[in-house]
């Protein structure tokens, strides 16, 4: 591998270095449309999942979406075997196996969702640490989980990089001190926004390698 920039690395998990088959989308909103009483088309389905056109909260609430009662019933219906079983590595991801520098995981999916993902993709021993937000550690773009994980691996200081696919990540980013950059996985018109950071990438090889 050539030389880096960053000595200390921090990366998204959902959107970023993995994602899910699409069929697998569409049957939890399926379920979850089950137990509110509605129906969830398959573009309101995946804009919610890849958090296109905005905050999530604000897209399920136009809709007319009870956004507590939505993710009750979110939660409940995702199962992490399902979930690992259809979740795919990106590619352009697998260099990240190769770093030697401190390289720690943030992600919003939740512990008993990243296990199962990690461990079915055989990618848990890339990571010095893995931290999954939470209320009382806090949510991207909270720097505290990003500290956090950077604390547990021995990697509190240095020129540092986090890579992620929302403006949450870039916010986490800047918020802990770190250069930013967004993976832009859907194209910006899809997403409906362009997210700015320090580095705008389509593949995240584009850093690691460069």
């Amino acid at each position: 591998m050539t030389t880096r920039t960053y000595d200390r690395w921090v990366f998204d998990l959902d959107g970023t270095l993995v994602d899910v088959e699409p069929g697998y989308i569409h049957d939890v909103f399926g379920r979850v449309g089950d137990r509110l009483g509605r129906g969830f088309t398959a573009e309101q389905a995946e804009t919610v999942w890849h958090g296109l056109g905005g905050p999530r909260n604000d897209r399920l609430a136009s809709w007319g979406v009870d956004v507590e009662a939505f993710w009750k019933a979110f939660h409940a219906e995702e199962n992490g075997t399902a979930r690992a079983e259809a979740t795919f590595l990106h590619d352009d991801a697998a260099v990240v196996g190769e770093l030697t520098e401190p390289t720690v995981l943030v992600t919003h999916c939740q512990r008993h969702l990243t296990d199962p993902v990690l461990d079915v993709l055989d990618i848990r021993d890339w990571f010095d640490a893995v931290v999954c937000c939470t209320e009382e550690i806090g949510w991207k773009p909270d720097p505290r989980p990003v500290r956090m994980a950077l604390r547990e691996a021995g990697a509190e200081s240095g020129n540092g990089v986090l890579v992620g696919d929302g403006p949450h990540d870039v916010g986490a980013a800047w918020n802990a001190g770190l250069d930013g950059a967004h993976v832009e996985r859907h194209g910006h018109e899809r997403r409906g926004l362009c997210v700015v950071g320090d580095h705008r990438l389509d593949r995240v090889d584009e850093l690691v390698l460069s």
